[in-house]
C-alpha cells in the first residue's frame, strides 16, 4: 500500500505552489488516474513517488510518503537525448530485471505488450523504434522486474488503436495498484476507479486538490452536477442579499434624510432618530455578516486555446494542397511502405492511423518537407518531438515574437496570458515547460503566423483530458486544410474528414 500524506510541492524558480495539501492512498486494484491541466505537477508527483532526486532540482517539497520498501516501477514521459541514442539491446541492459530474465520470461513479457521478443536483442538505436515501440519495450521491461505498484506518465502515448485497447486490458487485468497520467479520455473513463484532479484557480496561483474514489465520466459528471446545484444556491442567495441591501439603503437614505432637516427645536425627535440610525446601521452589520456566510460562487480551472483567424486560415475549396506519389517509404534501409499516394485539396482534414512502426510520423516528416517551403501555402508543422521545433534556451516570448518588436512581444504576451500563462511561466526557457504548455505554445505560433495548412503529429497527445476537448473543438473549426497521424480516438470521430490507414502497400 501506498501513502501520501498532505503534499506540498513548490516550485524553486518562482516559488509557485504546484501542489498543496495532497493525500491519497493506493491498494490492490486501485486504477488511480491524475488529471488537470498542463503545467499542474502531474508528472512531478509521479517522479517523486519513483525517485525525489528527479524533482530536487526545480522544486521542493514536504509532507509524507509512505511506500514500505515497495517495488516500484516507473515509465518517464519520454527517454533521454542519451537513451534514445543507445542500441536496443544496450538499452535492455539497463534494466536490473532484463539481465535476470530468462528466455521464457523475456517471450512471455514480449507477448504481453505485443512485441516480438527478438526486439530484446536488436542493436539499431532507440530512436529509430516508433514511440508506440518504445512504448511497449519499456513496458515489457518494467513487467520483468514484478513491481508491487505501477507509476506510468503518459503509456498511452504513440500507441496504435489495437495497442490502445491491449492496455485498457492490461490496467483492468492488474491486480497491483497503478498510479498513471493519460491525456486519452476513453482510457480514463473506462480504467480508472480513483481520481487525483490537480488544479490552479485564480489565475493558477490557488492549488486546488481533489481526491475522488469514483471512475472518470461519474466524477467529471457529479463535478458538474454539483458546481451547477451550487452556482444556482449561491446566485440565489445573492439576489436575496441585493434586495435586503436595497432595502436597507432606502431606510438608511430615508433616516438622513429626516435627521438633517429635524428642526434643533426638537430634541426629542432628534434622539429617536439617532437611534433609528443605530438600529439601521446595526442591520446593515448583519446584512454583511450575511454575505460573508453566503454560498461561494464555484471555481474551477477553464481550458483556454486562442482560435485562428478565418480570414488568414480559410483556404479555397479547390485548392490544390498536396499531390504526393511515393514509389516507396524508407526509414534509412528499411522500406516502411510501397506507392504511398495521397491528395488533399481545399479544407479537407485528415487523420492517418496505422500499427506502431508503420512510418506514420516518417511520411508526415516528408509531407511536411513539401509543404512548408511552398508560397501559395501558409503550412505548420507539429512534430511528436518538440525538441525538433522548440528549442530549449527560448523563453515562449521569444518564441512567439522572434523578431524583438516591442508590439510583437506586447501581443506574445497578451495571448499568453489570456490562456493564463502566468509571468514567471512566460520567462521560463521553453524546455522547463510541460509538453501541453509547449503544444499550446506550437499552436499559438501557428495562429500568429496565419497558418492555413496543419501538419500535425500527434496534435492531442500532450493536452490533459481537460484541454482535449477544447484544441478538438479549435481544429473542427479550423478553415484550412489538416493533415495528421493520431491515435486519438475523439479526434479521428470529430475532427478528420477522411481516415486513412498507412500499411505496407499504401495508404487505403
Amino acid at each position: 500500500m501506498l501513502q501520501v500524506k498532505d503534499l506540498t510541492i513548490t516550485h524553486k524558480k518562482d516559488l509557485t505552489t504546484l501542489v498543496e495539501g495532497l493525500s491519497f492512498t493506493l491498494a490492490p486494484g486501485d486504477r488511480a488516474a491524475i488529471v488537470g491541466e498542463e503545467g499542474n505537477g502531474k508528472s512531478t508527483i509521479l517522479k517523486l513517488l519513483w525517485d525525489p532526486a528527479l524533482v530536487s532540482p526545480y522544486a521542493e517539497w514536504t509532507g509524507d510518503i509512505l511506500d514500505r520498501r515497495l517495488r516500484k516501477g516507473y515509465l518517464a514521459q519520454e527517454l533521454g537525448t542519451g537513451e534514445l541514442a543507445l542500441p536496443v539491446w544496450d538499452f535492455c541492459q539497463g534494466a536490473p530485471a532484463f539481465l535476470d530474465a530468462d528466455p521464457k520470461a523475456l517471450d512471455a513479457a514480449a507477448r504481453q505488450v505485443g512485441l516480438d521478443s527478438a526486439l530484446f536483442w536488436e542493436d539499431r538505436p532507440m530512436d529509430t523504434l516508433s514511440g508506440g515501440e518504445r512504448v511497449k519495450l519499456r513496458l515489457a521491461l518494467l513487467l520483468l522486474a514484478s513491481p508491487d505498484i505501477l507509476l506510468l506518465d503518459e503509456p498511452s502515448n504513440d500507441l496504435d488503436l489495437d495497442t490502445l485497447a491491449w492496455l485498457e486490458t492490461f490496467l483492468l487485468s492488474l491486480k497491483t495498484p497503478v498510479l498513471y497520467v493519460s491525456h486519452d479520455e476513453p482510457l480514463l473513463d473506462r480504467t480508472a476507479n480513483l481520481i487525483i484532479h490537480l488544479e490552479r484557480l485564480s489565475r493558477r496561483s490557488v492549488p486546488r486538490c481533489t481526491v475522488a474514489r469514483i471512475g472518470y465520466r461519474a466524477y467529471f459528471q457529479e463535478r458538474q452536477a454539483g458546481m451547477a446545484r451550487q452556482a444556482q444556491q449561491a446566485r440565489k442567495e445573492r439576489a436575496e442579499h441585493d434586495a435586503k441591501m436595497e432595502r436597507f439603503r432606502q431606510i438608511r437614505s430615508k433616516v438622513e434624510h429626516q435627521q438633517a432637516s429635524i428642526s434643533r427645536q426638537d430634541p426629542h425627535g432628534g434622539r429617536l432618530l439617532k437611534k433609528k440610525m443605530h438600529a439601521v446601521q446595526s442591520m446593515g452589520r448583519r446584512f454583511e455578516r450575511e454575505r460573508e456566510q453566503m454560498t461561494a460562487l464555484p471555481q474551477w480551472e477553464e481550458a483556454i486555446l486562442t482560435a485562428f483567424d478565418p480570414d488568414r486560415a480559410t483556404l479555397p475549396a479547390g485548392k490544390a494542397v498536396l499531390r504526393l506519389a511515393l514509389p516507396e517509404l524508407r526509414a534509412g534501409e528499411r522500406v516502411l511502405s510501397r506507392d504511398v499516394g495521397l491528395d488533399v485539396t481545399g479544407p479537407e482534414k485528415i487523420g492517418i492511423v496505422g500499427e506502431n512502426g508503420a512510418g506514420k510520423s516518417t511520411l508526415l516528416r516528408q509531407i511536411a518537407a513539401l509543404l512548408l517551403p511552398r508560397t501559395d501555402l501558409r503550412a505548420a508543422y507539429m512534430p511528436q518531438d518538440y525538441g525538433d521545433t522548440l528549442l530549449g534556451d527560448q523563453t515562449p516570448v521569444e518564441l512567439l515574437a522572434p523578431s524583438g518588436h516591442r508590439d510583437d512581444i506586447t501581443r506574445a504576451r497578451t495571448l499568453l496570458g489570456a490562456m493564463k500563462y502566468k509571468t514567471e511561466e512566460m520567462d521560463h526557457p521553453a524546455a522547463g515547460l510541460s509538453g501541453g504548455q509547449r503544444a499550446k505554445l506550437l499552436f499559438l505560433r501557428m495562429v500568429l503566423n496565419g497558418s492555413n495548412v496543419l501538419v500535425l503529429d500527434e496534435p492531442t497527445r500532450n493536452f490533459s483530458p481537460m484541454s482535449a476537448p477544447v484544441i478538438r473543438q479549435v481544429l473542427a473549426d479550423f478553415p484550412g486544410a489538416i493533415i495528421s497521424v493520431s491515435h486519438d480516438r475523439l479526434y479521428l470521430e470529430q475532427v478528420c474528414t477522411r481516415i486513412l490507414t498507412l500499411t505496407g502497400k499504401g495508404l487505403a
